[in-house]
């Protein structure tokens, strides 16, 4: 293993099949490398030794030189958990709060305007991280005012802490963020640190998780409003170039099957994603299926149909969507650990798996992948109701990845105002990432005091 000492970044350097390595390949120039070195806390040197060295079955290349003609070297995630040195210098946290277009309403909750936690990490190297911890009530278990707190700690701790390996600090984080109960919190902190790094290094976020893409398409949702507000919502979704809308049901069963009528008039070809947020019960979930199919309509996911608890109803909708409809199920609020992965792959409970970094946090949504890709399932990947921040990075993430066969990434379209700058560029339902490094995206911080 290479330690502190060694005053070296080793990087991943093949091994195409591993889930995280990098399949691009990126180069280092001097500016990195002064930009690593300037502060002799950091222990980073400008001279690298060229040799190759073989690593847990991995080929690790290290940089011989930090002029701009060096060979180009390829960045891996999972290798710089053990390799890369984080000296935090600065940690702070703040309210975000941002107006919606409209409430957004749900089964189990409504929104009338986002209040979530924002948080910039500053390394000694002068690389910046932002990341942003989503708040959903009943949804996320913690409130903003809890958020903070738990924040606030975790700021706490990095500014006091030495410098640390950055799988030695995501740990420590984890230690202080445990569990779901402050999941939030915690994947707004592991988002910054992850950002600074890959802003040290100069690499962007979407090359660091794998590089299979720099662009997502994502769908766009429509929540539970009367048939005459979704059928204009979809039209204008529509015209905007979104093929897939998803729907947001599970207060009222008749009156989802109206709004699922007007928004097939106003937009035919559109293909639907039904959202329930635990509101039905099996029976009634298996009805509107029954119900959709004889109007001629299927949807091409059902989301959490049923409580989060119901594992024996979740395996009963599963089972009748897939088997006589062709339909899969997807947990969302079932699957908050990779404990509950094991209950839906043991237990052959559905097909697909929701991912939502504010759930499980980064590196628990990097577990769960992997084990969800291993077993079989498909996964998709969605969110609370956060800016271009969180969203930027699961975006990142998704096309890096390049493993997702659902993207439902669209909520930072549903606020009246975007506070951050920069980041990803929005063509209808389709966001490139087209920035040099990191997230890309960041925010004016005093304007959050």
């Amino acid at each position: 293993m290479l330690g502190r000492k060694d005053n070296n970044i080793a990087v991943l350097g093949s091994n195409m099949s591993q889930t995280l390595s990098c399949r691009r390949l990126h180069p280092m120039d001097s500016t990195l490398m002064k930009s690593m070195s300037h502060n002799p806390k950091k222990s980073y040197s400008t001279a690298f030794t060229r040799h190759f060295a073989k690593k847990s079955g991995f080929l690790i290349k290290i940089m011989a030189s930090a002029t701009p003609t060096a060979a180009a070297i390829t960045f891996g995630f999972k290798n710089l958990l053990e390799t890369f040195t984080v000296d935090v210098h600065r940690a702070e946290n703040r309210p975000l709060n941002v107006p919606l277009i409209a409430p957004f309403t749900i089964a189990t909750s409504r929104l009338d305007k986002v209040e979530n936690v924002a948080i910039r990490v500053e390394l000694s190297n002068g690389a910046v991280g932002w990341g942003e911890a989503p708040i959903l009530p009943f949804v996320t278990a913690e409130d903003q005012t809890t958020a903070m707190v738990k924040a606030s700690e975790a700021c706490a701790f990095l500014r006091k802490c030495p410098a640390l390996t950055l799988g030695s600090m995501l740990g420590e984080i984890a230690g202080i963020l445990p569990g779901h109960q402050f999941a939030s919190a915690r994947a707004g902190i592991e988002m910054a640190i992850i950002d600074a790094v890959a802003n040290s290094i100069r690499v962007p976020l979407w090359r660091l998780f794998g590089g299979a893409s720099n662009t997502i398409t994502t769908d766009i949702t429509i929540p539970i409003v009367s048939p005459a507000e979704a059928a204009e919502l979809a039209s204008k979704y529509y015209k905007e170039g979104f093929k897939t809308l998803k729907l947001k049901v599970g207060k009222n069963l008749n009156a989802d099957i109206e709004v699922l009528q007007a928004i097939r008039v106003a937009h035919p070809k559109c293909q639907f994603i039904l959202d329930a947020n635990e509101g039905y019960n099996s029976e009634e979930a298996v009805d509107v299926l029954e119900k959709l199919h004889d109007m001629g309509l299927t949807p091409v996911l059902f989301e959490q149909p049923v409580h989060r608890d119901d594992w024996d109803g979740l395996r009963y909708v599963g089972n009748i969507a897939r088997e006589r409809y062709g339909v899969s199920v997807a947990a969302d609020e079932s699957c908050r650990s990779i404990i509950d992965v094991y209950k839906i792959v043991e237990g052959n409970v559905l097909d697909v798996i929701n991912i939502k970094l504010a759930k499980v946090g980064v590196m628990g949504a990097l577990e769960i992948i992997e084990k969800a890709k291993a077993a079989g399932l498909d996964l998709m990947i969605g969110g609370m109701v956060e800016t271009r921040l969180a969203m930027g990075f699961a975006g990142q993430l998704a096309a890096g990845l390049g493993c997702f066969k659902f993207i439902d990434l669209d909520t930072p379209l549903l606020l009246s105002d975007d506070p951050v700058l920069e980041g990803y560029e929005v063509s209808g339902a389709t966001y490139k990432f087209t920035n040099a490094r990191g997230h890309g995206g960041f925010l004016h911080w005093d304007n959050l005091a």
